[in-house]
C-alpha cells in the first residue's frame, strides 16, 4: 500500500492527558502536510482544529464518553452536541463496558442511540464510530456490541481506545468486518506504530486506522 493511499485511512491522533493546544497545532499541520483523513483530538480542541483546518480537506474527530466509557447516556449526548457545534466532523464514543459485559443490551443501545440522534441534529449528519475496548470482551461480546452499534446507526465501530489493556489485533479487526459486513466502517487503534502493523489491519478489514504514531508508519510506506 502506497503512502498517499494509507495516509487516507489514517486518523492522526493525540489524546493523552498532556495533550495541549501547541501539540494539537502541530498536530492539524502534520496532518494537513501528510494528508491524513483526519485528526482525533480531545474535545476542548475541536474548536482549534477547526479553525486551523478548514478548507484543508481534514477532517476533525473527537471522542465522547472517554476513555473509560461510563459516563452516563445524557453526558456523552451533550459533549457530542458539544462537539457537533463547536465543528467536528466525526465522533469516537465509548460504550459503557460493563453494561455490555452484563448482557445490558437496552443501555448500550440506547446510550448509541443517543448519541446518534444528537449527530443527526445539525446542517449535516455528524459520523458515528462506537469503541468496544475489545481486550476487554470475549469475542461473543465482541459480536454484540458489533451489532449493537450498528442498530444504533453508527457508521463505524471501533476495537480501542487505546488507553484499555490492549489494542487493535487483526484477528479482532476480522472478526469484526465479518460481524457487520462489507458496508460498514471497522477502525482498528491502539498500538499501531508501523507500517507492517497498519497492513495487516487493512488486510483484515479495518477502512480506518487511529494512531498517534502516524509518521513512523508513513515512513514504512513505500512512495
Amino acid at each position: 500500500m502506497r503512502k498517499a493511499e494509507l495516509a487516507r485511512l489514517i486518523d492522526h491522533t493525540a489524546l493523552g492527558p498532556e495533550v495541549n493546544r501547541a501539540r494539537v497545532e502541530k498536530l492539524c499541520q502534520e496532518a494537513v502536510r501528510h494528508q491524513f483523513y483526519a485528526v482525533c483530538i480531545p474535545p476542548t480542541f475541536v474548536g482549534l482544529a477547526r479553525q486551523i483546518l478548514r478548507d484543508s480537506g481534514v477532517k476533525v474527530c473527537t471522542v465522547v464518553g472517554f476513555p473509560h466509557g461510563q459516563h452516563r447516556p445524557e453526558v456523552k449526548a451533550l459533549e457530542a452536541r458539544l462537539a457537533m457545534e463547536e465543528g467536528a466532523d466525526e465522533v469516537d464514543m465509548v460504550i459503557h463496558v460493563p453494561a455490555l459485559k452484563a448482557g445490558d443490551y437496552a443501555h448500550v443501545l440506547a446510550e448509541i442511540q443517543a448519541v446518534r440522534e444528537v449527530l443527526r441534529k445539525g446542517p449535516r449528519p455528524l459520523v458515528l464510530k462506537v469503541i468496544l475496548e475489545c481486550a476487554l470482551l470475549t469475542d461473543e461480546e465482541k459480536v454484540a456490541g458489533a451489532i449493537l452499534a450498528k442498530a444504533a446507526g453508527a457508521d463505524f465501530v471501533k476495537t480501542s481506545t487505546g488507553f484499555g489493556p490492549g489494542g487493535a489485533t487483526p484477528e479482532d479487526v476480522a472478526l469484526l468486518r465479518k460481524t457487520v459486513g462489507p458496508d460498514f466502517g471497522v477502525k482498528a487503534a491502539g498500538g499501531i506504530r508501523d507500517y507492517e502493523t497498519a497492513v495487516r489491519m487493512v488486510q483484515a478489514g479495518a477502512n480506518r486506522l487511529g494512531a498517534s504514531r502516524s509518521l513512523e508508519i508513513l515512513a514504512g510506506a513505500p512512495d
